[in-house]
């Protein structure tokens, strides 16, 4: 029986598209099977974009929206619970990629025994991580949580610095976190930019940025000064209770009639 030939390797055009073909078919069958266990469709991801409306409203229009929001609610506040500026730091370290609600109920018990920084730092990481052991990334954030404290007992005399610069050197604080804290503890008026800002701004638009860092900027420069201070608590609870990602409910919005997303909700 004479021996079966090998085939010549594929090195032309044609042979490296046909191979490339013969793959995407290949993965495309791979993720019918993993569909049809899974019991639903493999969809792709979300993307991250965000539709915008063509400009950005003017200073006039501006002023009406937050004169709107202070209406209606002029003394926002956040929702993580804290009791003084420490806690509140320690807070909004925790709540990174994690919720409000989910943070609150693990920093009850543990500002109830440790809220000052010489107390988190007797407390100790083994034990601080067993308080936060339901949020995410609780090791790590255990983990900085004491470092930072003992940063503010060695190097600030257990209070919490009203410095941008000083607060984004602790472990685990970046510039939304100090923002933040600057914000609520010491009434600076910044305007840290999470999810629900980033998009708001970009739907009404307010300010059009492809990054949290260009939206905060402009907006903090845009922002009338009368309303800069609050203005951090109106956009994220109108991105989280109104202007919602997958489907914002503007028949309820109560600048509907100011924002110039091409893609509103009808009801």
């Amino acid at each position: 029986m004479p021996a079966r030939k090998t085939p010549p390797p594929v090195t032309d055009r044609a042979g490296r598209d046909a191979k490339a073909r013969a793959r995407a078919r290949s993965g495309s069958a791979a993720k019918s099977r993993a569909s049809a266990r899974l019991g639903a469709p493999i969809t792709p991801a979300l993307s991250a974009a965000v539709e915008t409306a063509p400009e950005a409203v003017d200073p006039a229009t501006l002023t009406e929206i937050f004169r709107r929001f202070h209406a209606a609610e002029p003394e926002p506040k956040g929702e993580l619970h804290y009791v003084n500026p420490f806690t509140l730091l320690v807070a909004v370290v925790l709540s990174a990629q994690a919720t409000d609600r989910g943070v609150n109920l693990a920093t009850g018990p543990l500002f109830a025994v440790a809220d000052t920084p010489e107390k988190m730092l007797a407390l100790g990481e083994d034990q601080v991580r067993d308080f936060v052991r339901t949020i995410g990334l609780f090791n790590t954030k255990a983990k900085n949580v004491v470092a930072l404290s003992r940063i503010l007992v060695e190097e600030h005399g257990g209070a919490v610095p009203a410095s941008l610069d000083a607060l984004q050197v602790l472990p685990g604080v970046g510039a939304k976190t100090a923002s933040v804290v600057l914000n609520i503890a010491f009434g600076v008026p910044r305007i840290a930019v999470d999810t629900h800002i980033f998009r708001v701004s970009n739907r009404i638009p307010l300010f059009v940025g492809a990054t949290t860092d260009k939206v905060q900027a402009g907006l903090e420069a845009i922002v009338p000064e009368p309303y800069r201070l609050h203005a951090h608590h109106w956009l994220i609870l109108h991105g989280r209770y109104t202007c919602k990602a997958r489907k914002p409910e503007c028949p309820r919005c109560l600048i509907a009639d100011l924002c110039r997303y091409p893609s509103k909700t009808a009801g």
